[in-house]
């Protein structure tokens, strides 16, 4: 089906990168330069910078970035770490392939962890938190943080959806001892394959995880340990670098798009909007989250007016039976489940995309009356 508004629109995203996008990727073919070489570290010291942090790591998912954090820090067996439902599978099933225990806490209207609930999950086997910065809107670190430091936790942040957002100031990834990123091609900066990395203040740390994406090998003829095969490519690097200078401007459109968003949806009492930051929380909309009771019909709705929307996680992942987590009782995020849907949000949308977005949802709920 063609889409009036798409929820993403990759090839409009090319077009308009189509010369510099090629010149990269022929650049770095007619080099032969495929695998950890000058790209790649120029991506990690364009990413340290941006996220005021002393290293970043490249890696081929941020899936990786947070299974070998837990790696890097000891964590496996008979160890526990805190995390939510309300997430992509991949912030528990990192937790899950190290060893450890994963212990899910509810979140709160802001859609990420709700901190009155998580100091109660805390046992003696308890070694890490991972917070998940969901939606380009980042968890209440300040106390988190406490929290963590009280109990002499690690934290390692799931920042894969809020690349530039900030909390009181600092950056997405620079609080807890590792912070990770997805760089999948709809993030806020996307490659055009899978790519992730890992940011740390902690040389240990990122000497360890360099290690891991590498099959252990501190040089071509010394082995340390037993490692995997997760670098980024020196291509996707390339690609990523040409992305980064525009993710300023890319952020700010999003902002844009959900300021009018926000005014234009904001007198529909059937429409629960995003949560309002306050001036703590600077967002950077990786999606734009409607709450709606109808949240089903107001997707088919949609969909037969040519705006493609998603609906992410219908089931709840402590639902999800192949997962084993059914003990879980997260009452807000099995809520949350049956009522969330994303809009389009991209910096390609045009006005007239935007305003037949809103002028959609009006009529909808006008026949839902």
């Amino acid at each position: 089906m063609k889409y009036k508004v798409p929820f993403v629109n990759a090839p409009e995203h090319f077009r308009s990168l189509e010369g510099e996008i090629l010149s990269a990727i022929k650049n770095v073919l007619s080099r032969g330069d495929l695998i950890m070489r000058g790209d790649l570290e120029d991506f990690e010291s364009n990413l340290a910078s941006f996220t005021k942090t002393k290293y970043a790591i490249g890696l081929n998912s941020g899936t990786d970035a947070l299974y070998f954090s837990l790696k890097a820090l000891n964590i496996g067996d008979g160890d526990e770490v805190i995390t939510v439902s309300h997430t992509f599978v991949a912030s528990i099933s990192a937790i899950v392939f190290a060893g450890a225990k994963p212990i899910l806490v509810d979140v709160r209207d802001d859609f990420n962890m709700d901190m009155d609930v998580l100091e109660d999950a805390i046992t003696p086997k308890t070694k890490a938190i991972i917070p998940v910065h969901l939606n380009g809107h980042m968890c209440s670190m300040g106390r988190l943080m406490e929290i963590a430091e009280k109990h002499n936790l690690f934290v390692i942040e799931d920042a894969a959806q809020s690349l530039g957002a900030k909390f009181k100031g600092k950056m997405a990834g620079s609080f807890g001892i590792t912070g990770c990123f997805s760089f999948y091609p709809f993030k806020l900066l996307g490659a055009f394959g899978d790519a992730g990395a890992v940011v740390t203040n902690k040389e240990a740390v990122a000497e360890k995880i360099r290690l891991l994406r590498d099959h252990g090998q501190k040089t071509k003829t010394e082995l340390v340990c037993y490692g995997f095969n997760s670098r980024l490519d020196n291509l996707q690097a390339a690609i990523l670098n040409v992305k980064f200078k525009y993710l300023p401007d890319w952020i700010e459109r999003r902002r844009q798009i959900a300021g009018i968003y926000n005014k234009e949806l904001s007198d529909i009492p059937q429409v629960k909007l995003p949560p309002k930051s306050d001036e703590d929380f600077y967002d950077v909309y990786q999606n734009y989250v409607l709450r709606v009771k109808e949240r089903d019909k107001l997707y088919e709705f949609l969909k037969e007016k040519g705006v493609e929307t998603l609906i992410k996680d219908p089931i709840p992942l402590h639902f999800q039976k192949g997962l084993a987590l059914s003990h879980f009782h997260l009452p807000y995020s099995e809520q949350l489940a049956g009522e969330v849907i994303s809009l389009p949000i991209y910096p390609e949308l045009t006005s007239e995309q935007i305003e037949y977005v809103v002028e959609c949802i009006h009529d909808f709920t006008g026949i839902s009356n």
